[in-house]
């Protein structure tokens, strides 16, 4: 399985990410995050691989966060709530992610990407 990389092609971290994937030759399936968003039960699928806070899922400095006035409101989400709130729009998620079968990486940190994808090149 390719892993599947979420991005807006716009942001300038998701540009970094993918510049990355390119030179390290991590041939992914691409998705535009906005045109065709998460769906509720594949975010809940991720929460469940994600090992930490299913909070991080929140592009926390996003215009749309801000304006739903969510940061009050994520604080006593469950995660079935998270994920029904982050399938309404693209632009609520963090960018950008990389889903794989056994692991899922939000934002783009380059050394966390490179323990996790170049360790033992997946394909």
């Amino acid at each position: 399985m390719k892993p599947l990389f979420l991005c807006y092609p716009k942001c300038s971290t998701c540009q970094k990410a993918k510049k990355f994937l390119a030179e390290n030759r991590i041939d992914v399936e691409e998705r535009h995050i906005v045109e065709e968003h998460p769906r509720k039960d594949e975010l809940l699928a991720w929460m469940k691989l994600y090992p930490g806070d299913a909070k991080k899922f929140f592009n926390t400095s996003g215009l749309v966060y801000r304006e739903l006035g969510l940061k009050d409101k994520v604080k006593t989400m469950t995660p079935d709530q998270m994920a029904e709130v982050l399938a309404t729009n693209g632009m609520l998620v963090k960018r950008p992610l990389v889903i794989l079968a056994d692991a899922v990486l939000i934002g783009f940190k380059e050394e966390q990407w490179q323990a996790v994808l170049l360790t033992d090149k997946r394909d």
